[in-house]
């Protein structure tokens, strides 16, 4: 039985992914940093799947415990089989506002901690296995960038570069790396962030109308992960409903 570990697993994209990899008998490490309960409801809620579903409480800014989440899943689990790096936060207001803390803190959650889990990953079994696949979750804005949201558009594309460069090192190894670069999703940090007539706003420049489902996010990265996907590596794919094409 194949694993996965998912970080920023208990909200949003994050928890339609890990019930996708539990649902299709994956064991699932979900990795949380704040969510703690909601990290218990879906642990309790997937006790009935095939696979195990643990969760670990770790700062994937923090490379001691994402060390220490790496070696418990290999411990727990006997490796990891796919690396879902979810985990991310978002940053709006203008650029001549943004304090160099906020900055800093969206590049280290957003680009460094794919680092850190990836990197820990690797030198802890999988890159000896020379077998695997890595799902990097970046953004639209990672490809188009936002106007007043420049430091999540760039931490995004840089988890797109990254993706690339990381993948044609690791591709004689068998193991793959992909981006799922979402447009906008109906999730707890978009309805944040906007308000009503903001969202109805960017529906409109939807051509399909609508936001995106964090399932059908969840879908695209099972199959990135799958057998069925094995000669797809280093791409960027983006589930945004036609607003970029």
């Amino acid at each position: 039985m194949k694993t996965a570990l998912v970080t920023g697993g208990s909200r949003g994209i994050g928890k339609a992914i890990v019930y996708a990899f539990a649902n299709a008998g994956y064991n699932v490490l979900l990795n949380y940093n704040r969510s703690e309960q909601s990290a218990k409801d879906i642990v309790k809620d997937l006790e009935g799947c095939d696979g195990v579903v643990e969760m670990f409480k770790a700062d994937v800014t923090n490379r001691d415990e994402v060390d220490a989440m790496v070696e418990y899943a290999v411990k727990e689990f006997g490796g990891i089989d796919v690396i879902v790096n979810n985990a991310g936060i978002s940053q709006v207001g203008l650029f001549t506002d943004l304090e160099e803390d906020e900055w800093k803190r969206v590049l280290d959650v957003n680009l460094t901690g794919v680092f850190n889990v990836t990197q820990s990953a690797l030198k802890q079994g999988m890159l000896s296995k020379k077998d695997g696949a890595i799902i990097n979750v970046s953004s639209i804005w990672g490809i188009t960038g936002s106007s007043c949201e420049v430091a999540y558009s760039a931490s995004k594309a840089g988890v797109i570069g990254l993706t690339k460069g990381l993948a044609k090192e690791l591709a004689p190894s068998n193991i793959t790396v992909n981006t799922v670069a979402p447009g906008t999703i109906a999730t707890d940090m978009i309805f944040k962030e906007y308000d009503e007539n903001d969202i109805e706003l960017i529906k409109k420049d939807i051509p399909m109308g609508r936001l995106g489902e964090a399932e059908e996010v969840a879908k695209l990265v099972l199959f990135l992960a799958s057998d069925n996907a094995r000669y797809i590596t280093g791409q960027v794919i983006s589930p945004n409903g036609g607003m970029v094409i």
